[in-house]
């Protein structure tokens, strides 16, 4: 990996129209923008269809796309909708935060409308699309189908005929709901349509995509219902353990994530046939993964189905390197950031280095007063990635505020500064600090360059209810603060070699 830097930012928190972030002109827009600020990379979250509490990390399918991503103003342009019923969904809605109460009631009623108005079925490249994804897309179709007609209940509360799969039940809702299903399919390409013209857009530009998968899949999801033999189900149709992480200093009842586990023994007698499926679809997004919770491959947390807490759970061995080393038979080489955050034991690390996969260094958590601390920037490794905070942290320039004084002392003597007169100032100096850093990679949330604070937070882990919503101001990525990354940039010899020939 050379060194480079790059900028994340969700696809939901675009300046878009119509009361979230997709695909629309904001994206090309923040493309450009990194282009314009010598931006390497584009990391984003996962892009899954989301469900309760609209975490992408909880999605109804691992292959599939998220409808609200759906680029409106391209269904007006292909005179499948109009200006005034887009006007007329958003109403309500605002630039500073999602309101997903508001998308969840309004969007599909007019994403239907578009279905009905496209004729789509007669398109070549959309029956190109359906043939070409025939492995998950009908499944998923047909998930999304039932549940919508069950009022949104889980597949587990479904009638054991359709929720285990009987041939004549599959047949009969297939049937009933064939224009739902149909309809769902329609969705899935044009988001694939519309992603895919962004991804060629910003590869031409010489920005490549971070995009993130999730190690789990939700247990409410077209995963789970197809396939259950791949998961730790019991012979009554439910998990026999979930997922999760024990309590730590954090948490004291630790953190029940409720994602179903992995069979790993039925993995790896199909030499993770599922695993290769996924992996190659996500490189169809991406240019680089980002696998989440990494260390979950050599050892993973299994709580009992049904306990109210994570503290009855046991660690359990994982696949090891043997998934990654069957997905490189298969697909050969490709690019992956292992978030490796956390405690670590020994052979979790040895894993990591056997793996040959850049880790993640986190500068919120370098500055503990109590121990030595491995995310101080003088530890880092070139093969390493670095980051001022992740989605799940606090904006830098709100998280000084919540430091101990101890810690702050920390970071003060590590910063060579005896006070800092803003916090604006410190926000700068710890991404100058990242930047400067052996790292081959730094990745910047776009809030920090911002300097928001805690209202433009993405995510506090284990709650519900204010995640996710953030929305960046329309022309807040401006020429002047990309002139001023580009600067930095350059100063830390992070633009592309090319670049840097050029001048």
């Amino acid at each position: 990996m050379e060194r480079t830097s790059g900028i994340l930012m969700p696809i939901a928190s675009l300046p878009s129209r119509f009361g979230i972030g997709c695909f629309d002109q904001a994206a090309y827009d923040f493309i450009d923008n990194l282009e314009k600020a010598g931006q390497t990379y584009w990391q984003i979250l996962p892009l899954g269809p989301t469900g309760y509490g609209d975490s992408p990390y909880q999605s109804f399918s691992t292959f599939a796309g998220n409808p609200y991503f759906i680029s409106l103003s391209e269904l007006i342009r292909q005179g499948w909708l109009t200006e005034k019923e887009c006007e007329a969904a958003a109403e309500g809605t605002n630039d500073h935060f999602v309101r997903y109460d508001l998308i969840y009631k309004r969007r599909f009623r007019l994403l239907r409308k578009a279905f009905d108005n496209s004729g789509i079925e007669t398109d070549p490249d959309y029956n190109e699309f359906v043939q070409a994804n025939a492995d998950w897309l009908p499944d998923y179709a047909l998930f999304m189908a039932i549940k919508d007609s069950l009022g949104g209940s889980s597949f587990l509360e479904w009638d054991e005929d359709i929720r285990s799969r009987d041939p004549e039940a599959m047949v009969t809702y297939r049937n009933k709901l064939i224009n739902d299903v149909l309809f769902y399919q329609f969705l899935q390409y044009e988001f694939f349509t519309q992603w895919r013209s962004i991804k060629v857009y910003a590869n031409e530009r010489g920005v490549e995509i971070i995009g993130d998968i999730p190690i789990y899949v939700a247990l409410d999801s077209a995963d789970t219902w197809s396939h259950p033999d791949l998961f730790q189900f019991g012979e009554n149709g439910l998990p026999t353990a979930v997922a999760g992480c024990p309590p730590d200093a954090f948490s004291t009842d630790g953190q029940l994530w409720g994602n179903p586990l992995y069979r790993w023994e039925t993995h790896m007698e199909t030499g993770f046939e599922w695993w290769i499926k996924r992996i190659r679809h996500v490189y169809d997004w991406y240019d680089v993964v980002r696998i989440d919770h990494f260390r979950g491959f050599d050892e993973y947390y299994a709580i009992p189905y049904g306990a109210k807490t994570a503290r009855e759970g046991e660690w359990l061995p994982g696949p090891g390197l043997d998934l990654f080393r069957a997905a490189r038979r298969e697909l050969g080489e490709f690019s992956v950031i292992a978030e490796d955050l956390g405690f670590l034991t020994d052979s979790v690390r040895q894993m990591l280095s056997d793996s040959g996969f850049p880790g993640m260094k986190v500068l919120q958590f370098a500055f503990d007063s109590r121990e030595d601390s491995d995310y101080l920037p003088h530890k880092y490794e070139r093969n390493s990635v670095v980051y001022t905070g992740t989605h799940d942290n606090e904006p830098t320039f709100s998280w000084w505020r919540s430091v101990s004084p101890a810690d702050r002392d920390v970071a003060l003597r590590y910063l060579s500064a005896s006070r800092f007169t803003s916090r604006k100032k410190l926000t700068w100096r710890m991404i100058e600090l990242a930047e400067s850093s052996v790292s081959d990679l730094c990745i910047i949330p776009m809030q920090d360059f911002l300097c928001l604070g805690g209202n433009a937070r993405i995510n506090t882990p284990s709650t519900i209810g204010t995640n996710w919503i953030w929305r960046m101001k329309k022309n807040a990525f401006n020429d002047k603060l990309a002139s001023k990354i580009y600067a930095m940039t350059r100063l830390f010899g992070r633009l592309k070699k090319y670049e840097e020939d050029d001048d």
